[in-house]
C-alpha cells in the first residue's frame, strides 16, 4: 500500500519533502510544516511500517527510499524538489539519493548515523531488541508517566508533543521496533552516492556522539560538493535534545532550510565538523 502522508503549501512552488525519524511520524515537522507552507509546496509522509503507514511496511531503507521516490514523481509540482531528512529519515535520504542521484536539487541530511557506535554492536541482534521491546514499550505502555520520561529523556521532544508521541509509542509493534532499530543500527553508506547531483547539507549536533560527527563527515565526504556541519547551540540542550532539533530549536532549523535551499550563507550556528 502506499505511504500515508500530508500535502500543505502553494501548489505551483517548490517541493519539499519531510522524512521522519525512527518511530515517529509527519507530527515532527509541525514547526517546519508552520514556517514553511506560505512559500513551498510540500509533502509530509509518515515512513512505512510507522503512524499511518503501518501497511506500508515491513520497514527497510530501500523499500522506504524507493517508496518516497514513488511519491516524489506522483506528487511534486514540477519545479525543483528539496528533501529533508532527520535520524532514520535522514538515513532514508542517503539512501534515496544513492539510487535517485538526480532527483533532487537539494538535500539537508540531519544526523543519519552510517558507523556503528562503539560498544553497542550486541544490542542490535532481534533477541535484544525483542527484549528492550518488551521492557520498555509493551508492557509499559498504557502508563503516561514513562511515556512523558522517554520523550523528554531518550528522544528529547518538548513536551507540546505528547499525545503525537503517545499515539506513534503506542502503535509501534515489536516486529516494527526490530526492524526500524536494526535498520537504523546496520545501516552503512550505499554504492552510487558519487554520481549524487543535488547540493547536499549533512549536518549534526556538536554534543552528540562521536559516531554520529564522524558519519556526518562520511555522508559529505562520499557525495560530490557536499558540506559537513555541526550545529552550535546558544543554550544548553541535552543530546536527544541536539538530535530532535527541529522540534527543540525550530527557528535555527528552518532558517537553516531557507538558506540552504536559497543557497545563502548559512547560520552562525553551524560550524565545519571536525576532522
Amino acid at each position: 500500500m502506499a505511504l500515508h502522508f500530508e500535502e500543505v503549501g502553494q501548489p505551483d512552488a517548490p517541493t519539499i519533502v519531510f522524512l521522519h525519524g525512527g518511530g515517529g511520524a509527519g507530527w515532527m515537522w509541525r514547526p517546519q510544516v508552520e514556517a514553511l507552507r506560505t512559500d513551498y509546496h510540500l509533502l509530509i509522509p509518515d515512513l512505512p511500517g510507522q503512524g499511518r503507514s503501518m501497511d506500508a511496511g515491513p520497514f527497510t531503507m530501500a523499500s522506504a527510499a524507493k517508496q518516497v521516490a514513488d511519491l516524489v514523481r506522483a506528487h511534486a509540482t514540477g519545479g525543483p524538489v528539496h528533501v529533508v531528512g532527520l535520524s532514520e529519515g535522514a538515513q532514508t535520504v542517503v539512501q534515496l539519493l544513492a539510487m535517485e542521484p538526480k532527483l533532487f536539487e537539494t538535500a539537508i541530511v540531519s544526523s543519519a548515523l552510517v558507523r556503528p557506535i562503539a560498544g553497542a554492536s550486541w544490542a542490535s541482534s532481534p533477541s535484544v531488541l525483542g527484549l528492550t521491546y518488551t521492557m520498555s514499550i509493551e508492557w509499559p505502555r498504557s502508563w503516561d508517566w514513562w511515556i512523558r520520561l522517554n520523550m523528554r529523556s531518550a528522544a528529547g521532544v518538548p513536551d507540546a508533543y505528547f499525545d503525537d508521541f503517545r499515539a506513534s509509542f503506542r502503535a509501534l509493534s515489536k516486529s516494527g521496533f526490530i526492524n526500524l532499530m536494526r535498520a537504523n543500527q546496520t545501516f552503512r553508506l550505499p554504492a552510487g552516492l558519487e554520481h549524487v547531483r543535488a547540493r547536499v547539507l549533512a549536518v549534526c549536533g556538536q554534543r552528540e556522539y562521536n559516531s554520529m560527527r564522524r558519519s556526518t563527515a562520511d555522508v559529505a565526504e562520499a557525495i560530490p560538493g557536499a558540506l559537513a556541519r555541526e550545529v552550535v547551540h546558544t543554550r544548553k540542550l541535552s543530546l536527544a535534545q541536539e538530535h530532535n532539533w527541529n522540534m527543540t530549536a525550530p527557528e535555527l532549523f528552518n532558517m537553516t532550510i531557507r538558506d540552504f535551499i536559497e543557497a545563502r550563507p548559512l547560520p552562525k550556528e553551524l560550524v565545519s565538523v571536525l576532522s
